[in-house]
């Protein structure tokens, strides 16, 4: 099925819809822009896997942060009797 997408003018179409769309002056900054942020995506994984810090550390570390939060409101309204404005 994919193999067929590859095959005849179905490039020639899809690049000259991609042209289209964002214009040939765009294209250039656009590819470059998105080596850039997979480069820098790559470096930050090799960085934390050197580290030893576990693959789903952003997760964990917004949980702890959602834990704390709840910490601190539940104590708010302790001290307080009254629910903390956000």
């Amino acid at each position: 099925m994919l193999d067929d997408l590859f095959r005849g003018w179905t490039p020639l179409i899809l690049l000259a819809v991609v042209v289209l769309l964002f214009g040939a002056t765009r294209l250039p900054a656009l590819a470059r822009s998105i080596g850039q942020s997979r480069n820098a995506f790559k470096a930050e994984m090799k960085k934390g896997e050197q580290e030893g810090a576990p693959k789903n550390a952003a997760t964990s570390d917004v949980a702890a942060s959602d834990a704390t939060k709840a910490d601190s409101t539940a104590a708010t309204t302790e001290s307080t009797g009254s629910k903390p404005q956000s």
